[in-house]
C-alpha cells in the first residue's frame, strides 16, 4: 500500500443532525461512547495497511483538527514516509468554499500530485463500517481499471439517496445515476445497487478528469453528478461489492446522516448481540482513550430507600461515575456523573453530562458538558422538551445541544446546559 494514498472527505456541514453539528463537523461527532464518527474510516485505512492519509475539512473543523492530533499522528510514522494531514480549504483557485466532492480534491490537487501516488482512495469521513481497503485496490489493480466504485445492494426507496449503478457480467459500469428518483434495479432482484461514496483511482486519471471538471462551468464538481456520468462510456469503470470486515451474517454499513439513524445505531451497541462488533481485536478500531480512571458505581440500598448506583444493557466509559443512580440501556461517554436517584434509560449521554438528583432522561442524546438540574425530565413530556426549544424528532427522541436551556423539576430558574464558555475547543 505505499503507492496509495487515502483521501478523506470530512468537510460537510451535517445539517440534519444538528443540534450536534453545531460546534462540531459531522466526522467529528461522538459515537459510540468513547469513538468519533471519522474514526472508522480511520481504523479501516490503518488496517489495510494504508498509511499516507490527509483530511479535507471545511466547516467547523477545530474539534476534528485536534482528534487528529491526540487519536490518530501517534499511527503514522514520518520517517518512513507515513502522514496524517488535516487541509482546510485552499482557496488556491478562486476564494470560495468546496463546491462539491470532485472539487474538494481539485482544491487540494497540488498536495496530492507532490506526493506522486500511484493510486488515490476517495473516502467519506461520516459513514460507520468495516471494510479492507487493500482487497479493493487489489481488484482495481486485477482490473487495469481507471476507476473502482465500492458498491452495496440497497433496497429501491434507499437508492434513491444514493449513486445507483448498472453493471454488466464482469461488474464494469454501464450506466450510472445520481439519486434517481425511480432508481433501476439489478436485474432479476429488488434491490439496486448503490456507490457507497468510495473511490479507487488511478492518480494520473483522477489529475486528469479534475482538470477536465474544473474548466466545465455546467459541472457541479460533484463525483457522482459529473465525474462518474461522464467517464463510464470511453473508461474502464468497475464496482466493488463490499466485502464487510465486521464478520456478521449481514454485511454492516450505516450512514449516521440523521439524528433517528444516528440515534438506532448507537441503540444497536447495547443489545446482547449487536450488529456492529466493536469488540473484535482482528479488526480494532482506534480512538483517542483519555487517561481517565475506571468506572465506578457506588451506593447500595441504604436504610429501605432505593438507592442503587447501577447500569444494565449499557455502555460506560472510563471517568463515569454511576452515583446511586440507575441507567438502562444506555451509552454514557467518558466522566459521565448519574446522581444518586435519577433514571436515565434509552439514551446518550455525550462526555461530563452531569444527571442530578431525582432527574429522569429517557430517549434522550444529550451533548457534552450539559447539566441537567436536579429533579428535571426529559423526553418524558414531548411538548415540554419543544417548549424548552430542545430537538424533537419524528420517532420521538429528544435531542439538548451544548447551549439549550432546561429548567429543573420543582425550579423555574433555567440553567444554561453548556459547562464551558468555549464549546468548540471542547466539541
Amino acid at each position: 500500500m505505499n503507492n496509495v494514498m487515502a483521501v478523506i472527505l470530512a468537510g460537510g456541514k451535517g445539517s440534519r443532525l444538528e443540534p450536534l453539528t453545531r460546534d462540531r463537523a459531522k466526522p467529528a461527532v461522538p459515537f459510540g461512547g468513547g469513538y468519533r464518527i471519522v474514526d472508522f474510516a480511520l481504523s479501516n485505512c490503518l488496517n489495510s495497511g494504508i498509511r499516507k492519509a490527509v483530511l479535507l475539512t471545511q466547516y467547523k473543523a477545530m474539534s476534528l483538527d485536534r482528534h487528529i492530533n491526540t487519536a490518530w499522528r501517534q499511527y503514522f510514522c514520518s520517517e518512513l514516509g507515513e502522514f496524517i494531514d488535516v487541509l482546510p480549504p485552499q482557496q488556491r483557485i478562486d476564494e470560495q468554499w468546496y463546491q462539491g466532492t470532485a472539487d474538494a480534491v481539485y482544491q487540494n490537487i497540488y498536495a496530492l500530485e507532490k506526493e506522486r501516488p500511484e493510486y488515490v482512495l476517495v473516502l467519506a469521513g461520516d459513514h460507520i463500517y468495516k471494510m479492507d481497503y487493500s482487497a479493493m485496490i487489489d481488484k482495481h489493480q486485477e482490473m487495469n481499471a481507471d476507476l473502482t466504485v465500492g458498491a452495496l445492494p440497497v433496497n429501491r426507496e434507499e437508492a434513491k439517496s444514493f449513486g445507483v449503478m448498472e453493471v454488466d457480467e464482469t461488474n464494469r459500469l454501464v450506466g450510472f445515476q445520481e439519486k434517481p428518483a425511480e432508481p433501476k434495479p439489478i436485474p432479476g432482484n429488488d434491490a439496486c445497487l448503490a456507490s457507497m461514496g468510495i473511490y479507487v483511482f488511478k492518480a494520473r486519471f483522477l489529475f486528469e478528469q479534475l482538470l477536465k471538471d474544473a474548466n466545465d462551468n455546467r459541472s457541479s464538481h460533484d463525483f457522482g453528478k459529473d465525474i462518474i456520468p461522464s467517464i463510464i462510456s470511453e473508461h474502464r469503470v468497475f464496482a466493488f461489492p463490499f466485502q464487510d470486515e465486521n464478520r456478521k451474517s449481514t454485511s454492516y454499513w450505516r450512514d449516521v446522516g440523521t439524528l433517528d439513524a444516528y440515534y438506532e445505531a448507537n441503540m444497536d451497541l447495547v443489545t446482547v448481540d449487536p450488529m456492529l462488533n466493536m469488540y473484535d481485536q482482528n479488526w480494532p478500531i482506534r480512538t483517542h482513550q483519555g487517561g481517565f480512571p475506571p468506572p465506578k458505581f457506588v451506593f447500595g440500598s441504604e436504610d429501605g430507600v432505593e438507592r442503587v448506583g447501577m447500569a444494565t444493557d449499557s455502555i460506560v466509559c472510563s471517568g463515569s461515575i454511576i452515583s446511586g443512580g440507575r441507567v438502562e440501556r444506555s451509552i454514557l461517554g467518558p466522566q459521565v456523573r448519574v446522581n444518586s436517584y435519577a433514571q436515565v434509560s434509552d439514551s446518550i449521554l455525550f462526555d461530563r453530562v452531569e444527571v442530578g438528583r431525582h432527574a429522569t432522561i429517557q430517549r434522550a442524546v444529550i451533548d457534552k458538558d450539559v447539566k441537567i438540574p436536579e429533579g428535571a425530565s426529559i423526553g418524558v413530556d414531548h411538548e415540554l422538551d419543544r417548549a424548552r426549544g430542545f430537538t424533537v424528532t419524528e420517532t420521538g427522541i429528544v435531542v439538548i445541544g451544548k447551549s439549550d436551556l432546561v429548567t429543573g423539576g420543582s425550579s423555574k430558574t433555567p440553567h444554561l446546559f453548556s459547562g464551558r464558555k468555549n464549546s468548540s475547543r471542547n466539541a
